[in-house]
């Protein structure tokens, strides 16, 4: 086999992904490039070579402990009756273990290890179409769902869905315990198990092509659903900063009107500001997605709804070059959570098939493509000066609104009255600031009057100093100096005499 198949842009060798030890079938890279078949007949080789490593370790511990022991025995009697019944206890639990092993590995229990692993996937099915009660199962309720439905729908395969169920089992299985990777490493394991499932499907079990779509579909949302909370905005990575970045940098451009971005859509139309709804409904949706199949879905639908309003209001088909401005426009307005994350989880665990191919790796593209344009969005690109836009970003202004005497008849009262209102909102804040500028102007020009009076009264007190004299004494009476005043007669008294 010399064919080659293009992935991912990459040209691989199919003989360079068959078995290393030449058994014909594909082998898996998180098997160390083994089939599955193989990889057991490994792993049960090196699990023997072990398990004899260990009973050789453990029987010469015991003989040096029985050496140890004995050594130390200064009486024989019924200290050597406890160490019979020790020595005869050791070896019954030692003859137990040797049978137990060699039961493991004979030849019928090789040859029963595929009806065993049949039961074993019989039984999942009936665990998974009844809740086990075991107090270690923590699933969620969506978790549990889809698990149903994948042992639902693999059913309908009959043994090449035995073969996917495993194979998915043993990838779950060995991603959880290679949490320490990095997520790109993670990733590539992902994409890696795609491949060899879609292979294995189309070169052993012959499956249809049609068959081989629905089938990986429907591990992709197994996989995925089971790995979402471990891969989806890891710790490791930066998404959850380019997020917040995202964020910020659309709540700053809200002011942002369709006629800057060229957006024919006409938002005046009832239909068409319906359809606007729903497509920013779509795009906000796609968070609560797990699937990254799920999620393009969600941006599919909002491209629809963003295709038909673009229709409406032109009475046309939408051109290619409308779109884009459009989308630019829906996302603006939604500001979508986590959108870098959802981006980067769609691109690492998507199969590759849907966004090489198909509607939906369109209009993915198409997002990544407004993301892009929303971060280097500046003046050029809206046709405006650097003032202005310097002026908006900062919030000084906002680009004027519609006067109400320029509405055509037939608009609806609701929106002339929300035009209305934001005119009026615009001018209660412009005079706001205005006030607010007086007002610090005026707190100003106090401060400065009372530095400027309190400065001249200090300016003369200096100049002009002020003098205060001591109060001057209290007059004195005029006879209070008179020290012979005891010795002046009485005054005189008025008489009266008798005519």
């Amino acid at each position: 086999m010399n064919l080659k198949s293009e992935r991912r842009g990459i040209h691989v060798d199919q003989s360079e992904l068959l078995c290393k030890k030449g058994c014909g079938y594909y082998g898996n890279p998180a098997w160390q490039g083994f089939c599955s078949k193989c990889w057991r007949e490994e792993y049960h080789k090196a699990r023997q070579k072990q398990i004899q490593e260990d009973w050789e370790l453990a029987e010469r511990l015991q003989r040096e402990e029985e050496e140890a022991y004995a050594s130390s025995q200064s009486t024989q009697g019924a200290q050597s009756l406890t160490f019979s019944k020790f020595e005869e206890k050791k070896t019954n639990e030692k003859t137990r273990k040797v049978t137990t092993v060699k039961k493991f590995f004979t030849a019928s229990s090789r040859a029963g290890a595929k009806k065993a692993l049949a039961g074993k996937l019989k039984a999942e099915i009936q665990e998974a179409k009844a809740p086990s009660p075991s107090i270690h199962r923590q699933a969620s309720i969506e978790t549990d769902r889809v698990s149903k439905e994948f042992i639902e729908f693999i059913r309908t395969y009959q043994k090449p869905g035995q073969d996917i169920y495993k194979q998915c089992k043993l990838f779950l299985d060995t991603m959880s315990h290679k949490r320490d990777l990095s997520i790109e490493e993670q990733s590539e394991c992902a994409q890696d198990f795609y491949q060899n499932v879609a292979d294995r499907l189309q070169t052993r079990w012959k499956v249809p092509p049609e068959k081989v779509e629905k089938a990986m579909d429907e591990v992709e949302k197994y996989i995925m659903t089971r790995q979402y909370k471990y891969v989806f905005c890891p710790e490791t990575t930066d998404d959850e900063k380019k997020d917040l970045a995202v964020q910020k940098r659309i709540r700053a451009l809200h002011w942002v009107t369709p006629q800057m971005l060229c957006v024919p859509v006409s938002e005046e139309i009832p239909e068409v500001s319906d359809m606007v709804v729903k497509a920013i409904t779509d795009i906000i949706e796609m968070d609560s997605k797990r699937v990254p199949r799920d999620k393009l879905a969600c941006i599919t639908k909002c491209s629809k709804h963003i295709f038909n309003a673009i229709k409406t209001t032109k009475n046309e088909p939408a051109s290619a070059d409308d779109f884009l401005p459009t989308l630019i426009y829906i996302v603006l307005k939604g500001n979508p959570p986590r959108l870098q994350s959802n981006i980067q989880y769609i691109t690492r665990f998507c199969n590759p098939s849907r966004l090489m191919t198909g509607e939906d790796g369109y209009y993915f593209t198409n997002l990544c493509c407004a993301v892009a344009f929303i971060e280097k969005l500046d003046a050029q690109s809206l046709n405006l000066s650097q003032e202005d836009f310097d002026r908006f970003m900062t919030g000084q202004t906002s680009p004027k609104k519609q006067e109400s005497d320029t509405f055509s008849p037939d608009v609806c009262l609701g929106v002339k009255q929300m035009c209305k209102s934001l005119d009026l909102l615009s001018q209660l804040n412009e005079r706001q600031e205005r006030i607010v500028s007086e007002a610090k102007k005026l707190e100003k020009d106090l401060i400065d009057w009372t530095d400027g009076i309190t400065k001249e009264v200090e300016d003369i007190v200096e100049k002009y100093p002020l003098e205060i004299k001591p109060k001057s004494q209290a007059l004195a009476a005029i006879d209070s100096e008179n020290v012979e005043n005891d010795k002046l007669p009485p005054p005189l008294q008025p008489q009266v005499y008798a005519g």
